[in-house]
C-alpha cells in the first residue's frame, strides 16, 4: 500500500520541482533542500522536470534520496532518461503499430487537444485523460506515436475546426506556429511517460508540469497531494508571456495549456500550503474549496545568524541578495543605486546572486558602465555564507518586481539588518512595519527609502532589532518544518481517495482473482450445478463450496453466459460470507450488477464488498497488534514495533490506530528513537483528537 507509514516508520513523499531543486539555485530550491535534510522523519523521491538535461547538479541530496530525472529538451529519444533496458524501449516500439496509434492513441491526443484549446476547462475530465495517457504509455512507445503523420493529420485538423469557432477565439496560425505548438504538447507531457513511484504522499512545489506526477500517484493509487505555492504560477507565466513576442496563435495556445495545467493542480490538491497570504487571492479565485488553503510560511534557520557581528564599514554599503534575473529588476537597483551616489558618493552596492539569465547579466553590466558605477556596483557571485554576506552591508534591499515570500528578506531580517524593498507578493506580510515599502519599477522611490536609511544610524538599528525579532517570532525554520510535518501526517491518515470515475470503482481484475483462485486450489470434485453441498456448516467445507462455484462462475464468464455466471457467483459468497475472497466476488457481482444497469443493487453489494473487506482487515489487524504486545511483554521491542507498524497500515480507519500509534510511540522512546516517537505521536494526536483527551494539532 502507498499510504500510512511504511516499514522503516518513516513517511514517505514525492517532492516534485520543476527548473529547480536539485540543479538550480534559489529560493524553491533552498527551501527543497532544506526539507530533505532536516525532514528525518521523511523519506524523500525527488521527482525533478528539468528543462535541460546537461545541467549540473547544485545540491547534494541525503543519502538514501532518490532522484528522478525528467528533461523536457535536450533529448533525441523521450524515453532516455528512464532506467530500463534498450530491448524494453525496443520492444515498445514494436507493438506501436499504425493500428495501435489509429484505435488507441489517436482518440485520447484529440481529447487531450481539446481540452488545451478549450475557454472552459474540466479538471477532473483532464484527469482521467492524463491517467489513461500515462496508461498508454506503460505500452506503448511516446515519440512513436506523437510523431506518426496522422497524429500531424488530426493535428492540423483540430487547431483549422477551433480557428473556425468563434466562441473558441483561436487565431488564425501560421506553419510555424503549428509545429511548435505541437512541439511543445510533445515536450511537456513527456512528464507522463515516466513511472511514478508510490509514496505515503505527493508534494509538488508548484501549480504547474511537476504537478501531474502527482494527479497521477492521486488516481491510480489514491495518493493524497499536497501542494506547495511559493510564487503563483499562472500569474508569472502571464508576465513572462508579456515578454516573449510570440505570435497571437502560440500566446493563445501556451496559456491555454498552463491555464489546463494550473486548474489540474487546484482541483486535486488535497491541501493547497502558499507561502504567504497574498498568493491566496489567486488561489481563491481559481478553486471554490477554500478549506483546503492553508498557509505555511517560509522558515529559516536562526541559527546561522546568532553569531553574525555588527561590523564596522568603511563606505556607506547596501547589499541585496538575488539571482540576476529580470524579475528581480537588478537594473532598477543600479538606477537607483546610479541616485544614492549622487546624495552619499562613497556608497557600495554589493549584489549576491547566481546569473539565472547570461543576457540580462550582461544587460546589467552595460549599465554599470555606462553610469561609471564600476567603483559602486559590485556583483560578487553566488554565495553558500548568507549571514557573512549580510554583515558586509549596513541597509538590505530588494528589488524585485514580483515575489512570493522572498527567503532573503526573511533572512535579513533574522540577520538584524534595516530592509528597503519593494512591496511585491508576500513582503509586506513578512516586514509588518518594520521595513520600508516602495513601489516596484520606481528607482527614485528605492533609492529615496535607502538614502534614508544610510543617512539615520538609529532608525537603522531600531528597524533591524525590530526586524529580527519579528523573524524569531514567525518566521522559523523549526516552526516551518513543524507545519509540513503535520501536513504529511494529516494526509497519510487520513481516508483513501475513491476514483473518480463512479464506474471505475466496481471493475476488478479478474486476473488477480483466478490467481488467488489458483492459489487456493481447486476442490478434487465438482457435483452437479443443481447438487447442493454438504457440510457447508464447516469452515473446509465453506471454503471448498466456495472454490467450487467460482470455477463454474468464471468458466461461465469466460464463455460469455454473464447471467448464470452471477448465479454461480451468488452460491459462492452465500458458501462462505467471511471468506478472503468474498469482497472480491462481491466487487465483480457489482461490475456484472452494472452491465444489467442496475446501478442500485450494484452500489448495495458494493457497500457489502466494502464492509466485508473492512471486517476482514480488522480481523487481520487485532491479530498482529495481539502478536506485537505479547512480544513487547518479554522486551522484544523490535519485533514489536515492526508488528504494530503492519497492523496500523493494514487498516488506518481503524478506531484502534490511536491506541497503536501510541504504542509505537512509546516503544520508540523505549527504544531511544526519539525521531520515531515523536513522529509516532505526532500521528496519535492527529488521528485521535479530542477522542482521547488529546489536543488537535490544529
Amino acid at each position: 500500500m502507498a499510504r500510512g507509514i511504511g516499514e522503516t516508520g518513516k513517511i514517505s513523499v514525492l517532492l516534485t520541482t520543476e527548473g529547480t531543486y536539485p540543479f538550480s539555485p534559489g529560493g524553491v530550491s533552498t527551501w527543497c533542500d532544506i526539507m530533505v535534510h532536516r525532514l528525518k522523519s521523511v523519506d524523500y523521491t525527488v521527482f525533478s522536470v528539468q528543462m535541460d538535461p546537461f545541467v549540473a547538479q547544485q545540491y547534494q541530496l541525503p543519502k538514501g534520496t532518490a532522484l528522478v530525472k525528467v528533461p523536457l529538451w535536450g533529448t533525441e529519444e523521450p524515453s532516455e532518461h528512464l532506467d530500463q533496458r534498450f530491448s524494453t524501449t525496443y520492444l515498445s516500439k514494436q507493438r506501436t503499430t499504425d493500428a495501435v496509434i489509429e484505435d488507441q492513441f489517436l482518440p485520447l491526443f484529440v481529447r487531450l487537444v481539446q481540452h488545451i484549446i478549450a475557454v472552459r476547462k474540466d479538471p477532473f475530465a483532464f484527469a482521467n485523460l492524463i491517467v489513461e495517457l500515462y496508461d498508454f504509455f506503460t505500452d506503448y512507445d511516446y515519440k512513436v506515436s506523437f510523431k506518426s503523420p496522422r497524429v500531424w493529420e488530426a493535428y492540423k485538423r483540430l487547431i483549422q475546426e477551433a480557428v473556425k469557432n468563434p466562441e473558441l477565439g483561436m487565431p488564425q496560425p501560421d506553419i510555424y506556429s503549428l509545429i511548435q505548438s505541437l512541439g511543445w504538447v510533445y515536450r511537456f507531457f513527456n512528464i507522463i511517460n515516466t513511472p511514478v513511484p508510490r509514496t505515503t504522499v505527493t508534494h509538488a512545489s508548484a501549480a504547474a508540469f511537476c504537478g501531474l506526477p502527482c494527479v497521477i500517484a492521486k488516481l491510480k493509487y489514491g495518493t493524497p497531494f499536497l501542494l506547495t505555492e511559493h510564487g503563483v504560477y499562472l500569474r508569472e507565466q502571464y508576465l513572462s508571456l508579456s515578454k516573449r513576442g510570440y505570435p497571437g496563435f502560440l500566446n493563445t495556445f501556451l496559456i491555454r495549456l498552463i491555464h489546463a495545467v494550473v486548474d489540474l493542480n487546484y482541483a486535486l490538491a488535497d491541501q493547497i500550503s502558499p507561502v504567504c497570504h497574498y498568493n491566496t487571492r489567486w488561489e481563491r479565485v481559481m478553486t471554490d474549496r477554500h478549506e483546503r488553503i492553508e498557509v505555511i510560511y517560509n522558515g529559516v534557520d536562526h541559527e546561522i545568524f546568532t553569531r553574525a557581528r555588527a561590523l564596522e564599514h568603511p563606505r556607506p554599503t547596501v547589499v541585496a541578495v538575488a539571482r540576476i534575473d529580470p524579475i528581480k529588476d537588478i537594473l532598477g537597483l543600479i538606477r537607483a543605486a546610479d541616485l544614492v551616489r549622487r546624495e552619499i558618493p562613497d556608497v557600495q552596492f554589493l549584489v549576491y546572486g547566481a546569473v539565472s539569465v547570461p543576457d540580462y547579466h550582461k544587460a546589467c553590466e552595460r549599465l554599470v558602465k555606462e553610469l561609471k558605477l564600476e567603483n559602486t556596483v559590485v556583483f560578487c557571485g553566488q554565495t553558500s555564507d548568507i549571514a557573512a554576506a549580510y554583515e558586509q552591508g549596513d541597509v538590505a534591499v530588494l528589488s524585485s518586481i514580483s515575489e512570493a515570500f522572498p527567503y532573503s528578506i526573511v533572512e535579513a531580517m533574522l540577520a538584524g539588518k534595516a530592509i528597503v524593498s519593494t512591496d511585491v507578493g508576500g513582503v509586506s506580510e513578512a516586514l509588518g512595519d518594520t521595513g520600508i515599502l516602495v513601489p516596484p519599477g520606481e528607482p527614485q522611490a528605492l533609492a529615496d527609502g535607502l538614502i534614508r536609511l544610510l543617512n539615520n544610524p538609529g532608525l537603522r538599528s531600531e528597524m533591524g532589532q525590530n526586524a529580527r525579532d519579528r523573524a524569531l517570532n514567525l518566521f522559523t525554520l523549526e516552526r516551518s518544518l513543524e507545519m509540513y510535518l503535520k501536513a504529511y501526517v494529516k494526509l497519510s491518515v487520513a481516508q483513501p481517495h475513491t476514483p473518480l470515475q463512479p464506474v471505475a470503482r466496481f471493475q476488478v481484475n479478474l486476473t488477480d482473482l483466478r490467481r488467488q483462485r489458483e492459489e487456493a486450489g481447486a476442490a478434487e470434485s465438482a457435483p452437479s450445478a443443481a447438487e447442493p453441498v454438504a457440510g457447508g456448516g464447516r469452515r473446509q467445507g465453506a471454503l471448498d463450496a466456495q472454490r467450487m462455484y467460482m470455477e463454474r462462475a468464471y468458466a461461465l464468464l469466460d464463455a460469455g453466459f454473464r447471467h448464470e455466471a452471477l448465479e454461480q457467483m451468488v452460491l459462492a459468497v452465500e458458501a462462505a460470507p467471511h471468506s478472503p475472497a468474498t469482497p472480491v466476488l462481491l466487487a465483480d457481482l457489482a461490475r456484472l450488477r452494472v452491465e444489467q444497469q442496475d446501478f442500485e443493487t450494484a452500489h448495495s453489494i458494493l457497500e457489502t464488498s466494502i464492509r466485508q473487506h473492512q471486517t476482514l482487515l480488522r480481523r487481520r489487524q487485532q491479530l498482529l497488534a495481539e502478536r506485537a504486545l505479547a512480544l513487547a511483554d518479554f522486551g522484544k521491542l523490535p519485533e514489536a514495533a515492526a508488528l504494530l507498524r503492519r497492523a496500523v497500515a493494514i487498516a488506518e480507519d481503524s478506531p484502534a490506530v490511536p491506541v497503536f500509534c501510541l504504542e509505537l510511540s512509546r516503544m520508540y522512546a523505549a527504544l531511544g528513537e526519539r525521531e520515531r516517537a515523536r513522529l509516532e505521536r505526532l500521528k496519535y494526536e492527529w488521528v485521535a483528537g479530542g477522542e482521547y483527551g488529546v489536543q488537535s494539532l490544529e
